[in-house]
């Protein structure tokens, strides 16, 4: 595997060709990026979302190409803090064209899932997401490797049946945003 870093990293988002699709399988991520982000949502002041800005802007990018970016996100119920919060800045990854699903952590077997989250382009590479002990994101390690792919490809296709549209599964569950 080879670990991307940078902007080796955000290049995959502006050279895969037709589909990246990403699984997180983590109720909560510690990364110092979003910790302030994290606050003002839980003391329920405003926030301006510059700080998300980046990645909204490679989504644009990426759809008004036609290509098409996806993600599954399981999650445990009742939901936690993060989880409330990733609800919310869902709305802004929609809205710039990424298409967000949510698949609550009892509607799947554990065995059926990997244990790290993943991002699988064009369904040929995969890169897991990698994370430093503190919660900083370091990076993606990428495979070509036909059965890790092939593996990743399967869940992919697994999840995406159960998983719940967001705007059905803010509405089915209730969830305070």
């Amino acid at each position: 595997m080879e670990l991307l870093q940078g902007e080796a990293f955000d290049a995959l988002f502006r050279d895969f060709a037709h589909h990246a699709f990403h699984l997180e399988v983590e109720d909560s991520y510690h990364t110092p990026e979003e910790s302030g982000p994290f606050e003002l949502f839980l003391t329920g002041r405003p926030d301006d979302f510059k700080w998300h800005q980046p990645w909204l802007d490679l989504v644009r990018e990426a759809t008004a190409v036609g290509r098409s970016l996806a993600r599954v996100r399981v999650v445990s119920v009742p939901h936690v803090d993060y989880t409330r919060w990733g609800l919310a800045v869902a709305e802004h990854n929609i809205a710039a064209g990424e298409d967000i699903r949510w698949l609550p952590r009892h509607l799947i077997d554990a065995a059926d899932l990997p244990g790290d989250d993943y991002w699988l382009f064009d369904d040929d590479r995969v890169v897991f997401t990698v994370f430093e002990p503190g919660g900083r994101f370091a990076g993606g390690a990428a495979t070509t490797d036909p059965r890790i792919v092939g593996y990743c490809r399967e869940v992919r296709d697994r999840v995406w049946k159960v998983a719940i549209p967001h705007r059905r599964y803010v509405v089915e569950a209730d969830s305070p945003l």
